[in-house]
């Protein structure tokens, strides 16, 4: 994954594009299951500089963020479909709860933030100032989030034979409802149902 970089390459790589005149974008975030509303931010955070570099939080930053069953995706699968993007230059993973350490490090002339934000309640906002960075809000009005995506997903499986995994009799509701059943976990789920397809094609 050639976008996939360490901290310590990045500043590296920052140095030489800053050099040339090219102004350096900063964009962050967990991207589990993307969804149209990633994708405007991270198209608009491109368009506000020359290079874009996203932070992606890693596996246990969102558990410690999100909660147990998060992600749906692993870091490394998220990172590859990001990768995939050609407005996104550069990635970087970190396991801290904000990026306030690679602000930091390289400096972005520009700190770019979804609309769930304004200009005065982005967290690193201090850090950015104080290096004399700008902050911008990028990609238009929030329609979406991961976390109300997957229940929807699950509302749509409501029925217990059409979940893939779950005793008989356990409906999807209970999750709705906020039961913790361990069945209905999102990653048991996730585990049961790619056992299940490994069989079908073995």
């Amino acid at each position: 994954m050639k976008k996939l970089k360490t901290l310590s390459q990045l500043r590296e790589i920052v140095g030489r594009k800053r050099n040339n005149g090219r102004t350096i974008v900063l964009a962050n975030g967990g991207f589990d299951l993307l969804h149209a509303g990633h994708i405007r931010y991270l198209e608009a955070a491109k368009k506000l500089g020359d290079v874009l570099i996203v932070a992606l939080n890693s596996d246990a930053s969102i558990r410690k963020l999100k909660g147990a069953g998060r992600p749906v995706l692993p870091e490394r699968e998220r990172a590859e479909i990001l990768a995939a993007f050609a407005c996104v230059d550069f990635l970087t993973i970190f396991d801290e709860p904000n990026v306030e350490r690679i602000l930091t490090a390289l400096k972005p002339d520009i700190h770019a933030k979804g609309s769930d934000y304004s200009k005065k309640t982005v967290p690193e906002r201090e850090t950015v100032l104080a290096y004399g960075g700008r902050i911008a809000i990028a990609g238009g009005p929030k329609i979406r989030s991961t976390s109300e995506v997957i229940p929807r997903i699950l509302a749509k499986f409501n029925q217990p034979s059409r979940l893939p995994g779950l005793k008989p009799g356990v409906s999807s509701g209970l999750i709705l409802s906020g039961a913790l059943h361990p069945d209905l976990k999102i990653g048991v789920l996730r585990r049961r149902m790619y056992k299940r397809e490994s069989r079908s094609r073995g």
